[in-house]
């Protein structure tokens, strides 16, 4: 029998898939592209994604070996600088492979835990899996359309 966190695991990883799946198609040409007066280019997107999930796995389910210094999160808006491809899929895969591992670190009764951020206030452990969830699909969704619709 799975374990919840097999189980949440499951979720997320279907659900990145969102991203995961454009990340083949996507060129070093296409990392400043931006939609309309978007301020967002898909490099950046791709960096803050990573963060993200980074800080989901440190300050939401309590790995001590994350260190993330959160860059997009910080400035608050795209610099430029996101615009080396390879480096940002070594950077994505890091991410993923830090919040599989503390997902599937979580014992069954961890998943009720309360915890508060200042960016979502107080949600259990399972909850908080909803919202990065949401966030990398969401800007996996801004991916698509500015891959198709965007210019650089």
């Amino acid at each position: 029998m799975k374990t919840q966190a097999e189980h949440f695991y499951q979720l997320w990883k279907e659900a990145r898939t969102r991203l995961t799946n454009q990340l083949g198609g996507i060129t070093a040409s296409d990392l400043g592209k931006r939609l309309g007066t978007s301020p967002n280019s898909i490099g950046f997107l791709l960096r803050h994604i990573a963060e993200v999930e980074l800080l989901f796995a440190k300050n939401v389910f309590g790995s001590t070996t994350v260190k993330v210094i959160a860059k997009t999160v910080i400035s608050g808006k795209d610099t430029g600088e996101w615009t080396d491809l390879e480096a940002l899929i070594v950077y994505l895969e890091l991410a993923e492979d830090e919040l599989e591992s503390i997902i599937l670190e979580q014992p069954n009764e961890a998943w009720k835990d309360v915890i508060e951020t200042k960016e979502f206030g107080v949600k259990t452990k399972s909850e908080a899996l909803g919202r990065i969830v949401s966030h990398t699909a969401y800007h996996a969704g801004q991916i698509g359309l500015i891959m198709k619709y965007g210019v650089a």
